[in-house]
């Protein structure tokens, strides 16, 4: 009976370290449960942000194509305003030595046209200095033969 009882002793013993354990244990499943919720929910947060992000990667992805799109496009304007600048240069500068040349040639047509003028302008003053003496000439001889009648008449 002494060990019964013992024995008893020990299985209430026991028992209650069981219920204790039990509850324990409870609490544990409990709060083991609640972890397990606050992970799920971490979790569900965690894949939210993470879907978040893949999409916002692709938005930022998209984005920096659109701008090295957008730079291309500038660049190639860019370089066919300029191609268009120097193209218009050098007509200008083509038209610019046609200009000179024919201002070149007018000059000389000037100066040719003017020694031309020049030299006719001489001629003619010659030819009239010319005609001048010839008339002087005629006309003293005119009065020489005058003066020659009068004496004689």
């Amino acid at each position: 009976q002494e060990e019964k009882k013992q024995l008893t002793l020990k299985v209430e013993e026991l028992e209650r370290k069981l219920e204790s354990t039990s509850a324990q244990n409870i609490e544990f499943l409990q709060v083991i449960a609640k972890r397990e919720e606050s992970i799920h929910q971490c979790q569900l947060r965690l894949e939210e942000k993470s879907r978040e992000c893949s999409s916002l990667a692709r938005q930022l992805e998209m984005a920096i194509e659109d701008a090295k799109r957008q730079v291309e496009q500038a660049r190639e304007r860019a370089v066919s305003r300029e191609r268009a600048a120097q193209s218009k240069v050098l007509d200008l500068e083509t038209q610019l030595s046609r200009n000179k040349t024919e201002l070149n040639q007018l000059h000389r047509s000037k100066d040719d046209a003017e020694r031309r003028y020049e030299s006719r302008l001489q001629d003619l003053r010659d030819r009239l200095e010319q005609s001048e003496s010839t008339n002087r000439s005629m006309q003293n001889y005119v009065q020489f033969l005058k003066s020659s009648y009068d004496n004689v008449f």
